[in-house]
């Protein structure tokens, strides 16, 4: 068995292990959210993010086993903002089997580099204000805590 993991971009072939991946980020979301849907949920559109050029979706691989996985999408900014559009990271999930051995964080690298080869300069995420452990990560990679959204059940 090799030890060695590999960071590769996604291929088309790889598509049936990333949506059992986004199922894992959506379980594990839910606690944190309780208006996500019981069922059907899907977060990402997978095949639009492989055929983007502006896109770049990432897996770690172990032994030929997806593992990790990430992306990032060029978006627009804001009209007021100094930079016309931003990377914006998501889909970042690790197998609990590999977490703990820097996988995320050798993940986001990865995205760092090709958004900053992109001339993006500027890069966001999302990540629920109870996820501790994320924020910690996130932390770790430069990230900065910058807004918090609020919200309101009226029922």
């Amino acid at each position: 068995m090799n030890n060695e993991i590999e960071i590769r971009e996604a291929v088309k072939s790889d598509l049936p292990v990333l949506r059992m991946h986004e199922q894992e980020v959506v379980n594990a979301e839910r606690p944190m959210n309780p208006t996500i849907k019981e069922s059907g949920v899907i977060y990402y559109d997978l095949e639009a993010l492989l055929e983007n050029p502006r896109a770049t979706v990432l897996v770690a691989c172990h032994d030929d086993n997806i593992v990790a996985t990430g992306y990032a999408l060029e978006k627009p900014a804001r009209d007021y903002l100094d930079h016309e559009t931003f990377a914006y990271l998501g889909f970042m999930y690790t197998d609990p089997a590999y977490r703990g051995r820097g996988l995320n964080g050798k993940i986001i690298d990865a995205l760092i580099d090709w958004a900053t080869n992109a001339g993006l300069t500027e890069i966001k995420l999302d990540v629920y204000s109870d996820n501790d452990s994320a924020i910690r990560a996130y932390e770790k990679k430069g990230f900065k805590r910058h807004m918090i959204e609020m919200r309101l059940r009226t029922e």
